[in-house]
């Protein structure tokens, strides 16, 4: 009986072609190379509903994986807490952290779970239970989309304002992961959306970064806010043009002065665009002499980026090079002279 698979038993729910008897909690106990149990897995998979209720006890459904994370921590992330006796969902069990300092709460929150809990496990207190991180659970539901999971009056400007570690607060991790639009549109405000992280990132930073403009009210993309910059010099504006969603922007916002903004660098939205090959993306008339060959403090150009990062045919057509002449190449080779627009 000893030489039995529970492990296996466990990931594919076959517990019923086992004898009850094998059932005990002893075996259903043992840690695998990963330290996960039986009851990890079967937490982890759905089948906890197929053990004898007496092996569901406080003290299994705690015990720890070499990660820190219970059975508790499994069954929370995959959505079968509903197969835990309510009387074990405590206050104490489910604040148990894992090494990282995931608690089950966090791990439902994440998943969209948290209506199996008893509504009395719930307080604005537990709510903002942090991780190692300094994510609460509102951070981990943003991050995972399930914002529109969460009981409606723990959705304060208060809550989604708290910071985690890095100073990212609720709106911008949902900012950047495209989930803005599962939060009330009266908590999306100036304050809220042009806050600043550690880095002084605003949301807008965030969702330019990861292409989710589209999720900014438009009257927010205003130049002031999309010009304002990081600690690093970074604008909304410069990470559009990189990340290539400038079209994300309403072409009526896109003006000369936004594309000629310059970062730590001295690099403009077009020399960023340049780079990654999104020159396509600027409105042709604000691609000319004076936007293409300014110089960055290194003196690198627009055009010259274009051309040596492969994307010259989006340069207009007096800007793509031409090939030199034998005199010109050997100007070049010499340092007598620079190509154009380098």
């Amino acid at each position: 009986m000893d030489n039995l698979d529970f492990h296996a038993a466990a990931r594919e729910g076959t517990f019923s072609r086992l004898a009850a008897a094998s059932l005990t909690l002893d075996r259903l106990s043992r840690r695998n190379a990963s330290g996960n149990t039986p009851l990890h897995l079967a937490a982890k998979h759905g089948f906890l509903s197929q053990l004898p209720p007496a092996v569901l006890t406080q003290h299994s459904l705690t015990l720890r994986n070499d990660a820190g994370y219970t059975p508790l921590h499994l069954a929370a992330r995959s959505g079968h807490l509903d197969q835990v006796p309510l009387a074990l969902l405590t206050r104490e069990s489910l604040l148990l952290r894992s090494n990282s300092g995931y608690t089950p709460l966090h791990l439902a929150a994440a998943a969209g779970t948290l209506d199996q809990l008893p509504v009395a496990q719930l307080s604005q207190e537990t709510v903002l239970t942090k991780t190692d991180h300094g994510n609460t659970l509102l951070h981990e539901a943003a991050e995972a989309g399930t914002l529109n999971r969460i009981p409606p009056f723990f959705l304060t400007r208060e809550t989604l304002a708290m910071p985690n570690i890095s100073g990212e607060t609720v709106l911008h991790v949902a900012a950047f992961n495209g989930h803005l639009d599962q939060v009330p549109r009266r908590f999306l405000t100036a304050e809220s959306l042009l806050a600043f992280t550690a880095n002084h990132d605003t949301c807008l930073h965030a969702a330019a970064i990861a292409g989710h403009l589209d999720q900014i009210p438009v009257e927010f993309l205003t130049p002031e806010s999309l010009c304002r910059p990081s600690k690093a010099g970074h604008t909304s504006i410069h990470a559009a043009a990189e990340s290539g969603h400038l079209r994300q922007i309403p072409a009526d916002r896109l003006t000369l002065d936004l594309f000629i903004t310059r970062n730590q660098y001295g690099d403009t939205p077009i020399h960023a665009a340049a780079v990654e090959g999104h020159l396509d993306q600027i409105p042709h008339e604000f691609l000319n002499y004076a936007t293409l060959t300014v110089r960055n403090h290194t003196g690198g150009t627009p055009a010259g980026a274009a051309i040596r990062h492969g994307h010259a045919h989006q340069l207009p057509p007096e800007f793509q090079p031409q090939e030199p002449g034998r005199f010109e190449k050997f100007l070049y080779r010499i340092g007598a002279i620079r190509p154009p627009h380098t």
